[in-house]
């Protein structure tokens, strides 16, 4: 997932190949659902363990964690790309900041550190947030009162996102005094994607509490799964080629996280399952390093897209040997980076495994 984000983020040829090539879903989708997927594992088993606020503790301070590499981003951004896109001949590199040259550095600044402003490229991290401090709560409820409730409230404002429940809420903040265009606040819908976290999150428990049988459901579900990954991706390409939906459009509209695109993503996911032995053989060490320090190198990928704009210059994307060069520095500094935040990693594992059997399987 983090390879296919950054080679659809970099303005390359590469990027006009890698987006949404499957079908209607994109990495987005598969790096939000892993994301929910281990976080419900991990921290429901730590809840059963220690306790609620042992669990809310750590979680406290994994969101913590991330809302400072937030802040990080967004300093680098004012103070290394904003200069640059105000010398006025990096046209897309002046685009992703609009709301910053509009309102001036002191608004976009707070707005950004509220997680109000959520410019291109730094809207996922954000979202991710925003759902890691809903979890906590989403846990406590379905430790009480089971998912029933939790889906179907998350299955309702979804639905209801799907009618433009986004843009209301914008309009009642802004008669209270919300000053910021809804374009400005991220292209994700939060009230339409907060519904894979949800899923993802209650996937994760049934994973902890060892009741997620996913080879059973994906064998019960293989031949419709074979026939709807196909034709939607004859459509996508379709669409893709000049097709026109018309009002049905918003069935596979990627912001608002249409319908279409989960019946697509869990179509495909079966498939993945049920044949996983085609794609073991993607666990090479590189690839597994990446995924080990995965907050860290998606964070460091931003910085190479922001490098990459920067190259452009006025053109539409970085050509010829210069996307070589660009594709070259920037899975390099991934690489590295993976290997300098992985060290600790590696070594908690290893002190990990020198533990009793059991001991710290949830930290």
């Amino acid at each position: 997932m983090l390879v296919w984000i950054t080679l659809t983020h970099l303005p390359t040829v590469i990027s006009t190949y890698v987006n949404q090539p499957l079908g209607f879903f994109s990495a987005a989708e598969g790096f939000i659902f892993l994301s929910a997927l281990f976080t419900g594992h991990i921290y429901f088993r730590t809840a059963s363990r220690d306790g609620f606020r042992a669990m809310y503790r750590k979680l406290s301070l994994r969101t913590l964690k991330l809302y400072w590499y937030h802040i990080v981003l967004l300093a680098l951004t004012f103070l290394i790309a904003v200069p640059i896109a105000q010398r006025g001949n990096r046209p897309g590199l002046h685009n992703l900041l609009d709301y910053y040259f509009a309102v001036g550095p002191i608004h976009s600044a707070i707005d950004g550190v509220l997680l109000i402003y959520r410019p291109p490229l730094l809207d996922i991290l954000p979202m991710y947030i925003l759902f890691l401090l809903i979890t906590p709560i989403v846990l406590m409820v379905t430790m009480r009162r089971g998912w029933k409730y939790v889906l179907g409230f998350s299955a309702f404002f979804w639905l209801f996102a799907q009618f433009g429940l986004r843009q209301y809420a914008h309009d009642f903040l802004a008669h209270v005094g919300l000053q910021i265009p809804l374009n400005e606040m991220g292209s994700f819908d939060l009230w339409a994607w907060q519904f894979l976290w949800i899923l993802g999150l209650w996937l994760g428990v049934r994973w902890a509490k060892n009741d997620l049988p996913l080879t059973r459901w994906a064998r019960r579900l293989t031949i419709p799964a074979i026939f709807i990954v196909p034709v939607l991706l004859v459509l996508r390409y379709m669409v893709g080629a000049g097709f026109e939906l018309g009002s049905l459009a918003f069935n596979v509209d990627k912001w608002h996280l249409g319908v279409v695109r989960l019946i697509d993503f869990s179509a495909f996911a079966v498939l993945l399952i049920r044949f996983q032995w085609l794609v073991k053989p993607l666990a090479v060490h590189p690839l597994v390093l990446l995924g080990q320090s995965s907050l860290q190198v998606f964070c460091a990928h931003l910085f190479f897209c922001f490098f990459g704009l920067t190259m452009m210059g006025n053109a539409s994307m970085v050509t010829g040997w210069g996307q070589v060069f660009l594709l070259t520095i920037t899975f390099s500094g991934l690489l590295l980076t993976a290997h300098i935040f992985g060290k600790p990693e590696a070594k908690r594992l290893r002190g990990r495994s020198s533990a009793p059997l059991g001991a710290g399987a949830a930290s």
